[in-house]
């Protein structure tokens, strides 16, 4: 392999660079109240019902999906984004990016993978995670993410706690997020509002002829799922197996809900992300740690209101 250069962090513009076709954010007049221009998640456009919550840095928090038992998850419905994406052996995992809302259980927390660099870098966040193969750990822990790194055990106070379930511990472990701040202060770690890099919103679809009602991700006979799409509320619902496709058992869906608000799991925006999967090595190869490259760029799909639209 041709050695690449260490990452390294990029601060986002603090400038709007004006996009032909789109609308020129308005700019703060002389005087200006800035608390008033911050009342709206930069990660989603939507208003914030506590905007105190955003005078903080974003935590990136590892949520199992499997094994099966571990559905329902917490804290899916409340997080600002949410990364699906291959870990090994046929299974996936999410990274939720809570920023705009609390939670008091997020989890179950599980282990990091070298994907998490990318998201914690994105917004500047916390990497919230249940330790890492020594590999993946390694690597984290001397690259400049490593003050960013929360595990079980941080500092003895990181508000990680057993789950409400009679399970084993391994796939128990929950974090609260009301009770970080607090931590981060005795821990003397920079919990100050980052530089985040707000989108475009627009309630207006872009116009394309490709209608699609219903999107499929096929990982494995172990991990499938679809995000159906309800035009009466104009969000996707996400579909997950509902038994592993062994011993003739055919193909099935269920409904995924989130234990702590109770409500479906949905998605105003599904973003398809098609990049490199590699290996660093045979020795990773064999175990499948994967590096998931979101270097550089790739073709993609932007599904909303109903309809895909093709994206780099």
């Amino acid at each position: 392999m041709t050695p690449q250069p260490e990452p390294t962090f990029t601060p986002y513009p603090m400038q709007y660079i004006p996009v032909e076709g789109l609308p020129t954010p308005l700019e703060p007049s002389s005087g200006s109240d800035f608390s008033l221009l911050n009342i709206n998640n930069p990660l989603t456009g939507l208003p914030v019902s506590d905007p105190t919550l955003l005078e903080r840095r974003p935590m990136v928090i590892k949520i199992g999906n499997a094994p099966d038992y571990v559905r329902p998850q917490s804290g899916l419905t409340l997080a600002d984004v949410v990364f699906e994406y291959y870990i090994e052996w046929g299974d996936t995992r999410f990274v939720a990016v809570m920023y705009g809302n609390d939670s008091p259980l997020v989890g179950p927390v599980r282990s990091g993978r070298y994907f998490d660099e990318h998201v914690t870098r994105m917004y500047h966040g916390f990497l919230v995670f249940k330790s890492a193969d020594p590999r993946e750990l390694t690597y984290l822990q001397e690259s400049d993410l490593k003050e960013f790194l929360v595990i079980v055990g941080f500092g003895g106070c990181a508000p990680f706690s057993l789950g409400p379930y009679r399970r084993e511990s391994y796939n128990n472990q929950f974090f609260n997020t009301t009770k970080w701040a607090a931590c981060a202060i005795r821990m003397d770690v920079d919990n100050s509002r980052q530089s985040l890099r707000g989108g475009f919103f627009t309630e207006d679809a872009p116009e394309t002829p490709l209608s699609v009602s219903r999107i499929f991700s096929f990982y494995s006979i172990y991990s499938y799922n679809y995000w159906q799409y309800d035009p009466a509320t104009h969000k996707y619902f996400r579909y997950q197996e509902a038994n592993d496709m062994v011993k003739n058992k055919p193909e099935a869906y269920t409904p995924l809900t989130d234990a702590q608000t109770g409500l479906p799991v949905t998605a105003e925006n599904v973003v398809v992300l098609f990049v490199p999967h590699i290996f660093a090595n045979s020795y990773n190869a064999h175990d499948e740690v994967y590096n998931i490259d979101l270097l550089d760029f790739g073709n993609a799909y932007v599904f909303r209101d109903g309809v895909a639209i093709p994206a780099y």
